[in-house]
């Protein structure tokens, strides 16, 4: 699960919008670019700068917690400390520590950035901007929110000269110092389950008390993210602990990776605990968490690595919210069945083959590779790993519902390769899509069809300038346009890009889907993907999802 690259890609090769174009004015005020703003917070005074190629405001580096180093290790994050003195937000900023590299445990920062600021701008104004939330992606194992420019996702905001919005990158922990699980942790005084989820909820609640002072709208948020980003919108759409606070009011979840999600205390759960404390060197110890907190950061670094590794195909990576506590205390299926939503509107996108990234390669050989080949019986042996808790009854039913041969959405397939891609992808991927779009008051699902249309394909068209946007204008603005009419005006379709004879993206309550494809697009049914993820909803008992 690769995070989404804060890197420039390629050179410009899109057409931009530039100050000259007087295309973003604020209404009713004159619209001045300050190519340093200022903005003073109650902990902290920012400075900004301004990027005449780009035509944005940004601000690279602002702290919206304290370091987690210390007592604060595994702990909910604590309020920054005051600043003296003007804050220069024009540079870099540490990823949390990593699985593959150290970071700094002094990375709770975010990034942000929109069309040019307005040094005259009026917090009360009714022209505050729709804001956006993005969570980078990552496995839960690894991610940074630190960018260069262009910045990502400027290829949306940029789709349309009527886009005008706030778009903030925030860090936020994962792997072991974001979700490390356990009754030991839910227990201690001085440390709390899933600190990276509480990282993303200190930011939307940062978001809410500061967002006017850059021309924000703190009534207008949409939450968004990819692969492990997208399973934190889910993650956060579900919280009871963001029940009632008005934290958002639309989601959009590219390729949500929703993997399997245990009690804090179920057996899978402390045998992830025990293994922190025996590679770390503190069995035994009388207070083992507090043994935790005072070892190195690369001691914790290379055991939540090996972790990682290990049970991939019972676990995926290892690292993963868990359920218990007062934030995430419901499981996705049992809010699906009898809850509701934090969002009113959830735009949810899955990949066509982008199961296929998950599961073991020799699946498409006759040869026997890594243990596995393409064989019913290695199929089979396949399931058992990959879900040991189901009964032979539940995985004869997984056959038929996923056959040798059979189609699905717009997919054909022969073999055990794609069927068992297919199974991945439906029960972590694409089910946790569908459902939050069905589930909301209103909502919208999108199938990316193009050519590998693996996991994080559909990346290409709106994370980072490149050519593809110029050789395939009319799926990059039929796509990118629709992500951004969504965070625009709460309709995909409101502001679309493609002239009349493109079709537009349907309702999900039509039981249709917007099939993005390499010739342009269409509407399709989702029959076959309603009526498997419908199976992988009764099968909470048996799959924690």
């Amino acid at each position: 699960m690769m995070a989404l690259r804060n890197t420039l890609l390629s050179v410009l090769s899109i057409p931009l919008l530039h100050p000259s174009t007087n295309a973003f004015p604020t209404p009713s005020q004159p619209q001045l670019i300050a190519e340093k703003p200022i903005v003073a917070l109650d902990y902290g005074t920012f400075q900004g700068a301004y990027s005449a190629e780009y035509n944005i405001t940004h601000f690279r580096r602002i702290p919206f917690g304290a370091s987690t180093a210390g007592q604060n290790r595994f702990r909910a994050p604590q309020p920054p400390s005051p600043i003296n003195g003007v804050y220069n937000s024009d540079r870099d900023f540490d990823m949390c520590p990593q699985r593959t590299v150290n970071g700094s445990e002094d990375c709770l920062y975010l990034g942000l950035y929109s069309r040019p600021w307005n040094s005259n701008s009026n917090p009360n104004s009714k022209s505050l901007r729709p804001v956006v939330v993005f969570f980078y992606g990552g496995g839960f194992i690894r991610g940074s929110a630190s960018f260069t420019l262009p910045p990502p996702l400027f290829p949306v905001l940029n789709a349309s000269s009527l886009n005008s919005y706030i778009i903030i990158h925030p860090n936020y922990r994962t792997n072991v110092f974001g979700f490390l699980p356990s009754s030991a942790i839910n227990s201690h005084p001085l440390t709390d389950l899933n600190p990276g989820l509480l990282d993303q909820q200190a930011v939307l609640r940062w978001v809410q008390k500061y967002i006017r002072q850059f021309g924000g709208d703190p009534k207008n948020v949409t939450i968004w993210g990819q692969s492990a980003g997208a399973g934190s919108v889910v993650a956060q759409v579900i919280a009871e602990g963001n029940r009632g606070r008005g934290l958002f009011t639309k989601a959009m979840a590219s390729s949500p990776y929703w993997p399997k999600t245990y009690r804090y205390n179920d057996p899978e759960a402390e045998a992830i605990f025990k293994s922190t404390v025996d590679l770390a060197g503190c069995k035994g110890k009388r207070d083992e968490v507090q043994c935790l907190k005072d070892v190195d950061v690369q001691v914790l670094r290379d055991a939540a690595d090996k972790i990682a590794g290990a049970n991939t195909l019972t676990s995926n990576y290892n690292w993963a919210p868990v359920l218990g506590g007062n934030f995430l205390s419901e499981s996705l299926t049992d809010v699906v069945k009898t809850g509701r939503l934090n969002a009113e509107l959830a735009f949810g996108i899955y990949n066509l083959h982008e199961g296929e990234n998950f599961i073991p390669a020799g699946l498409q050989n006759a040869k026997t590779s890594g243990g596995f080949n393409s064989s019913e019986a290695s199929f089979a042996e396949y399931l058992t790993t990959f879900l040991p808790r189901f009964s032979a009854e539940s995985l004869e039913e997984i056959g038929k519902l996923y056959p040798d041969k059979g189609t699905a959405e717009e997919i054909s397939y022969d073999g055990s390769y794609e069927r068992a891609g297919l199974v991945y992808r439906d029960l972590v991927l694409a089910c946790p899509a569908y459902w939050i779009a069905k589930k909301a008051e209103k909502g919208w699902l999108a199938d990316y069809t193009v050519s590998p249309a693996k996991h994080a394909s559909d990346t290409v068209y709106w994370n980072q300038v490149n050519a593809v946007q110029k050789s395939n204008a009319l799926t990059y603005q039929g796509f990118a346009g629709a992500m951004a009419s969504f965070i625009q005006t709460a309709d995909p379709n409101m502001h679309k890009v493609t002239d009349k004879s493109v079709v537009g993206v349907p309702s999900i309550s039509d039981n249709q889907q917007f099939v993005v494809a390499a010739g342009g697009f269409r509407n399709g049914g989702i029959e076959v993907l309603q009526k498997r993820c419908v199976f992988w909803e009764t099968q909470g008992k048996n799959v924690p999802i």
